[in-house]
């Protein structure tokens, strides 16, 4: 039975909270490596237009409910997800047009494109919240649970109980469906094959008659598409605060330059590699460590790490990959 318990706790506060973290990361991720692949430069304001995204997400749920529509036992946010995606793609192209148009046609060296990505990152921020303060918000209506620790334990009779919160069990299908409809799109379509041609090689992608302005407008529709999904998953399963998302952002660059800038399937594996990594080393074992050792005392908690520095993992691990590995572990473009 110790054994179980252990499993369960386990369960409870590494395994399933890292999963949710790291499908929310690998969406992040993937916008971060498709604008690289194929824009070819960092984007750096690719948290705060999260933060954006998952704003407007907020105030069409509030809208929405404010008519009385619900979308029963799931979040509301769901149904007002495709309109926050469409205000952000509103966004992110007249930015591009504003902004970064100007460079592109100059054939400006890609870190002149990241210096006016930074600008924009702080236009953002300050957009965001202008739009809806600064305070922590949250709007996970709906069912909480798909399972509560009072109805496993009396389930299984086990002293340890297993949460698992409807925010984490969408989080994880959500992506998947995500994952699966872009990859798709990138394989199996005239639009996704002529990005990822243009993304091999620019001059024999014109040279076949590929509009490059075609493909910079599907990269940021669907980059925004992304930035939006991943942000208001993120601020379901958590809380919406504006500052979060320019935090969270080293994650999410950690998370694709170790999967490979470049590589949808490396973003994804970094996603959840930064993931488990930080829920790892910043969670006290010491519990499960007594279940699974009942007779040793630990003189602490077991703790690489608090969780104050979580943020530190993505840093070191972002620091190791640079070093020893710039391509990444899928080989993607270096950086």
């Amino acid at each position: 039975m110790d054994i179980l318990n252990a499993f369960v706790t386990f369960l409870n506060f590494v395994f399933i909270p890292a999963a949710a973290y790291g499908a929310q990361l690998a969406l992040g991720a993937l916008g971060v490596t498709l604008i690289y692949g194929i824009l070819r430069f960092s984007n750096f304001a690719h948290g705060d237009t999260m933060a954006f995204g998952t704003a407007m997400v907020i105030l069409f749920t509030w809208w929405l409910q404010s008519m009385g529509i619900s979308f029963g036992p799931l979040p509301t946010a769901l149904l007002a997800l495709p309109l926050g995606i469409a205000a952000t793609a509103l966004l992110v192209l007249g930015t591009d047009r504003a902004v970064y148009r100007f460079y592109r046609a100059k054939k400006s060296p890609p870190i002149i494109l990241v210096m006016a990505s930074v600008g924009v990152m702080f236009i953002m921020n300050g957009l965001t919240r202008l739009v809806i303060g600064v305070d922590e918000i949250r709007f996970d209506d709906g069912a909480r649970f798909v399972i509560s620790v009072r109805e496993f334990r009396e389930l299984t009779g086990l002293s340890e109980g297993l949460a698992l919160r409807s925010t984490q069990a969408l989080t994880v299908v959500v992506a998947f469906l995500v994952v699966a409809a872009l990859f798709w799109f990138l394989n199996r379509t005239r639009s996704g094959k002529a990005m990822r041609a243009y993304s091999d090689n620019e001059d024999l992608a014109l040279l076949s008659g590929i509009d490059p302005e075609r493909v910079v407008r599907q990269t940021w529709l669907i980059a925004a598409a992304l930035m939006t999904i991943a942000g208001t998953l993120y601020g379901l399963d958590k809380s919406f605060k504006a500052f979060n998302y320019f935090q969270i952002l080293l994650p999410i660059f950690a998370a694709a330059i170790v999967g490979g800038l470049g590589s949808p399937v490396g973003a994804i594996a970094g996603g959840f590699i930064v993931a488990f990594s930080e829920v790892a080393i910043t969670y006290p074992w010491v519990k499960i460590a007594g279940y699974l050792f009942p007779d040793w005392q630990p003189g602490g908690l077991l703790q690489l790490l608090s969780t104050e520095y979580k943020f530190a993992v993505s840093f070191i691990i972002l620091i190791a990959v640079l070093l020893f590995r710039p391509t990444g572990l899928f080989r993607g473009k270096s950086v």
